[in-house]
């Protein structure tokens, strides 16, 4: 069984949506989303400097239009469940039919701009603490007031807060966590300081009419499995001032029987969780379209790709 995973923000890095707008259609595609949104999407995607894209109104639709251009370049795929990571769970919606591609690039340019908005107002951000023990690290997090903002799994946390805070942290690491690394985001998400943003969204997607998924999709709330579209949608929003708990995902991935993981790009956090906390399970990271005869394979090894034109494909 295969699980198809989309990444969430800081797996963007400059020009790396290039080589995928040289496919068929690519850049027409791209085009017509960069329109719905007022956004140019290829230009960042191609032509932006590190800072430029590390801004979230920009990498978040982003990363959403990356990972549904490089889905769509494996064609008609029928995935065993869906899932992502933070602004990946937008991603996944759209993979589930849950929303619509271009509705999921609406969703996200609103999510990106609220909450660049409600990380104006202090100055936060997010740091990953490698090793240690989950129970020992988030105690301590608590101590310092930072928010254990995502629960990734394979001995990994991600800590949000203040940029005081932060620096306490990196000052006095919880014991036997190895280092304390700075990631590239601008502010504190899934806490408490995106609540402003919870409201923006919440308004955003009383507009929206979502339908039921069409493959199983596993929510980054409680790794639960969600089958109603409503239920979606409101985790979604909600999902915006809450943590992500991967480590949860994971855990039910390996529940569904999950034998390969394939993360669409900029693939490479995920699957590298993945190696790590879901042993013996395959997997492929797109990063660029050279990747896609090793996602193909792995598709067809698993039945993955041998549905196409039935309901439920991506």
């Amino acid at each position: 069984m295969l699980v198809l995973v989309a990444p969430g923000q800081g797996a963007q890095t400059p020009g790396f949506l290039t080589p995928w707008l040289e496919l068929p259609g690519a850049a027409d595609r791209v085009a017509a989303w960069s329109d719905a949104i007022g956004l140019d999407l290829a230009h960042y995607g191609t032509k932006a400097d590190a800072d430029e894209i590390r801004d979230t109104a920009v990498a978040q639709p982003l990363l959403v239009a990356a990972g549904l251009l490089s889905a769509a370049a494996l064609g008609d795929i029928t995935p065993g469940a869906v899932a992502g990571h933070s602004v990946g769970e937008i991603t996944a919606a759209a993979f589930a039919r849950v929303i619509d591609e271009t509705t999921a690039l609406r969703l996200v340019r609103t999510r990106g701009l609220a909450m660049a908005e409600a990380a104006a107002v202090t100055e936060t951000g997010m740091s990953a603490l490698l090793g240690g023990d989950p129970e020992v690290s988030i105690a301590h997090l608590e101590k310092l007031g930072l928010t254990p903002a995502n629960v990734n799994g394979a001995g990994q946390i991600v800590a949000a807060g203040t940029m005081e805070q932060l620096a306490a942290l990196a000052e006095d690491k919880p014991e036997g966590v190895r280092r304390v690394v700075p990631l590239k985001v601008a502010g504190a998400f899934h806490t408490v300081h995106m609540a402003p943003a919870v409201t923006t969204l919440e308004k955003a997607a009383a507009d929206i009419a979502p339908s039921d998924p069409v493959v199983p999709y596993v929510s980054n709330r409680d790794g639960q499995t969600v089958a109603s579209g409503a239920d979606v949608l409101a985790r979604l929003v909600g999902q915006v001032a809450n943590p992500v708990r991967w480590d949860l995902c994971m855990e039910t991935f390996t529940k569904l029987g999950a034998t390969a993981l394939l993360e669409v790009c900029p693939g490479g956090t995920l699957t590298g969780l993945a190696k790590r906390a879901m042993p013996g399970v395959e997997w492929v990271a797109l990063k660029t379209p050279d990747d896609l005869e090793a996602a193909r394979t792995l598709l067809a090894s698993t039945g993955a790709a041998d549905a196409a034109g039935t309901a439920g494909t991506v």
